[in-house]
């Protein structure tokens, strides 16, 4: 759930590399990558969307349009990839996990010729496929074995990480094979594991490529303004629980932090469309005894089309209307910064208001002491603490994606966001129309980011609550537990959503899972 996660909220909602020289130096061709790109246009054409073909067009998804930043980006830094350029697939599987494309007796027949040579290693005899895969025994040829017997049982999660792990050890042949049989198998228009997997492929490809940061930037400058991708980002919110449990636990932490003050000051360090404060504003409004004074600091990240074209300002505008009708005094000051930017002087913070600071979703892309020297990220939560705020409530991702060397970071990627995907199907059919864009634009360039990119360049960069805790305590801060109240009002909030969703509370936090696998954490510090 990538930088823009804020922006998943309507008004009236609660509510993405340096490479290493080896991969640098290699050849890829235009032509070859495009024939790689596996994400499918949603407009119901058979043509492969990422091919350079101006007849094929689609004006509808962000990766899969004539325009694709993807294939953009590369052109200037592509050459030669081998000489394998699988045909284009026109006939990706729509459900199932399996290569319906595969001959399962051809793939018998390589199973067969595998295991006579394996069994034979005096013999240098090697093994060519179709696209030119060839390889001598050892363990080369056993990779390419396992990775066969996946692909004939449609294990494609099983031959995603067998990818990932021959793009880490620069296996050239082997990563293009696997490439071209993946292709077969990833569908943006499939089961969940297919959906993902077409993302995951991507971020391999573009991680190949050494393209990955020119990718994200230039999906970053396709934020649309319009009102297509706040309707992509509001069905993504009514579809899952994940970001109105974070917003709701945070407003009634808030809300109960301040219960008693006459004048609030919330800094939001991103307000996007200020979605999150129009059921505090409410519930303030009816506050007993009168409702208090109440300032908004919206930051939002320049770099954002929203803040670019001074979306912040309407922010303002709309917030102070709900506030004349609760009967809510009301002031609003627009930032458009970096968090990195921040200071206490540009936080216009005043002496005898209660402060309450918010950080929903955003402090995962704050650098930290393994990127840079300035490490932002506690930086940031020392400044904040310099403030003496009353309450500083924190919504992250559970995931452990910061550190973590790239194959392991792999495998907690395609773990946490299999789980993402599974939790859409309950609410958006497969056929739902808009699915594809949901999931594109929300979802997916997160997936690249975190597979594609490195260094400063990767800003998806996800801690489990364990080392939050750590930075948190070693700012200066204590725990603030979240209120019963505000447990029964996310229970109750579930209720309206699948069983298989979970809710933990553990040391003052709360946990919302899929199927026991903890998702998204929230919690309170002062």
């Amino acid at each position: 759930m990538e930088a823009t996660q804020k922006h998943m909220i309507q008004e009236g909602s609660s509510m993405f590399y340096h490479q290493p020289s080896s991969v640098k130096q290699m050849d890829l061709s235009v032509q070859t990558f495009d024939s790689y790109c596996t994400l499918e246009s949603s407009s119901g054409t058979k043509s492969h969307p990422c091919l350079n073909n101006k007849n094929n067009s689609s004006s509808t998804t962000s990766f899969s349009s004539n325009e694709s930043p993807i294939s953009q980006a590369n052109n200037n830094n592509l050459s030669r990839f081998n000489n394998h350029s699988p045909e284009e697939n026109n006939n990706s599987p729509l459900s199932g996990s399996s290569a319906t494309n595969t001959n399962e007796t051809e793939l018998s027949l390589m199973l067969k010729d595998l295991e006579t040579a394996m069994m034979e290693p005096d013999v240098d005899n090697s093994f060519n496929n179709q696209g030119g895969f060839g390889q001598q025994h050892g363990v080369v040829s056993s990779a390419m074995y396992r990775s066969m017997e996946m692909i004939s049982r449609g294990d494609l999660k099983g031959v995603l990480y067998e990818c990932a792990k021959a793009v880490e050890n620069y296996d050239l042949e082997m990563t293009d094979w696997l490439i071209s049989q993946l292709q077969q198998m990833v569908s943006v228009s499939g089961e969940p594991v297919q959906r993902l997997g077409a993302y995951m492929l991507e971020g391999l490809v573009a991680r190949l490529a050494s393209s990955g940061s020119s990718i994200y930037k230039a999906l970053r400058c396709k934020d649309p303004t319009g009102p297509e991708l706040l309707t992509y980002m509001h069905i993504l919110y009514e579809a899952c629980p994940y970001f109105k449990f974070g917003y709701e636990s945070a407003n009634g932490a808030i809300a109960e932090a301040v219960k008693n003050e006459s004048f609030v000051h919330i800094i939001d360090f991103q307000i996007s469309q200020g979605g999150q404060w129009v059921s505090l504003i409410r519930a303030l409004g009816a506050r007993p005894g009168g409702p208090p004074n109440v300032r908004i600091t919206g930051i939002d990240d320049p770099r954002s089309s929203f803040a670019r074209q001074g979306g912040l300002e309407l922010v303002g505008q709309r917030l102070g209307k709900l506030a004349e009708m609760c009967g809510v005094p009301f002031e609003f000051h627009g930032a458009a910064l970096c968090c990195t930017e921040v200071e206490i002087e540009k936080l216009g913070v005043r002496n005898g208001e209660a402060l309450a600071v918010n950080f929903p979703l955003v402090l995962h892309h704050m650098p930290d002491e393994s990127v840079t020297v300035e490490n932002h990220r506690d930086r940031l939560l020392r400044l904040v603490k310099h403030l003496s705020p009353n309450v500083v409530t924190l919504v992250e991702q559970e995931a452990n994606t910061n550190t973590a060397p790239f194959l392991p970071r792999f495998v907690e990627t395609m773990n946490h966001y299999l789980a993402v995907f599974e939790s859409i199907d309950v609410k958006l059919a497969r056929d739902h129309k808009e699915r594809i864009n949901v999931e594109q634009h929300c979802l997916a360039r997160e997936v690249v980011n975190l597979i594609a990119c490195e260094g400063v360049e990767r800003e998806e960069r996800h801690e489990p609550l364990g080392k939050w805790r750590s930075r948190f305590h070693m700012a200066g801060f204590k725990p603030y537990p979240l209120s019963s109240y505000v447990n029964a009002t996310i229970k109750g909030l579930l209720e309206s959503y699948s069983e298989k969703y979970t809710l933990e509370e553990r040391d003052g936090a709360l946990y919302l899972g899929w199927k026991n696998q903890p998702l998204i954490t929230s919690c309170a510090w002062r």
